[in-house]
């Protein structure tokens, strides 16, 4: 048997950066080690398998090269460009079933492809002497920003972590500590950002770090970027609506875009939105 994935790169901007993924449609019918067996083969942070549904529009699984996790923010707009660019579908409304929930997706006239996320759980927080080590910063380099240190699920649970202008690029994870401290405290890495100038165009560049998972960094993360926007919206930026625009991966040479609104009320937040763009990178024929 021959399965045939699609190579996307999401989040690109104007075409360069983005983060890839695979996307293997009409995935009905394959195992969950036959996935996994697909995902280590295509090699990307994680690939997306796309089976029908009964109630919804698509059931979407989701492997990294060593796992599956309940949601990926960059696979999904993989899927959803790659159903557009296909013909499959039209602009519009969609539901993915995914292990984080049902999950709405809008592609735009002009394929942006914009993707609801869980609603915002928040689990806890870190001093700042348990991520500094792990970061190779300072306790008091991280302390400088004031900003506290949460966890954070929009459909995965991932470390927030607040860094002080001109330090990003200067965080050398300890890959081995980090992965140990994940597994300890059930997160799935570190979503670590600093805020850009208040005349530019983006609110904060990020780095994600993930090696539990098989992701030494990634380049662009979707449902992370959900969970800072939230974090943003607490912590930084108090008012009922807000609209962020963040830059990942630029420390690996391939920097992306990634859009990200959340509406609150007095209950609390009641949307998380995260989009963008993505480019077709090509196919890869898999023989199981």
């Amino acid at each position: 048997m021959t399965i045939t994935a699609f190579l996307v790169n999401s989040f690109s901007a104007n075409n360069s950066g983005g983060n890839p993924a695979g996307v293997v449609l009409n995935a009905d019918k394959l195992t969950n080690a036959e996935k996994l067996t697909i995902a280590k083969e295509i090699g990307y942070s994680e690939t997306a398998f796309v089976a029908q549904d009964h109630e919804v529009d698509f059931a979407v699984s989701f492997f990294t090269t060593t796992e599956e996790v309940d949601f990926c923010g960059h696979a999904t707009l993989a899927v959803f460009a790659t159903l557009f660019e296909q013909g499959l579908l039209k602009p519009g409304y969609y539901t993915q079933r995914t292990k984080a929930g049902l999950l709405g997706v809008t592609i735009a006239e002009d394929g942006q492809i914009t993707m609801e996320q869980a609603l915002p759980k928040y689990l806890g927080n870190f001093a700042y002497d348990d991520l500094s080590g792990l970061l190779g910063l300072d306790e008091t380099t991280l302390a400088e920003t004031g900003l506290p240190i949460d966890v954070i699920t929009t459909g995965l649970p991932d470390i927030i972590v607040a860094v002080p202008n001109g330090y990003l690029d200067k965080i050398v994870i300890d890959e081995a500590a980090l992965s140990e401290f994940c597994q300890q405290h059930n997160v799935i890495g570190v979503h670590a950002f600093e805020l850009c100038e208040e005349q530019s165009e983006l609110t904060a560049s990020c780095r994600n770090f993930a090696p539990l998972v098989g992701i030494p960094e990634e380049s662009a993360t979707g449902s992370a970027s959900g969970a800072l926007a939230c974090y943003l919206s607490k912590h930084v930026f108090v008012q009922q609506e807000n609209h962020f625009k963040f830059e990942q991966g630029r420390a690996m040479g391939c920097s992306s875009h990634i859009s990200a609104s959340v509406y609150s009320d007095e209950q609390g937040v009641y949307k998380v939105l995260v989009g963008g763009y993505a480019n077709h990178l090509g196919i890869q024929n898999i023989a199981l």
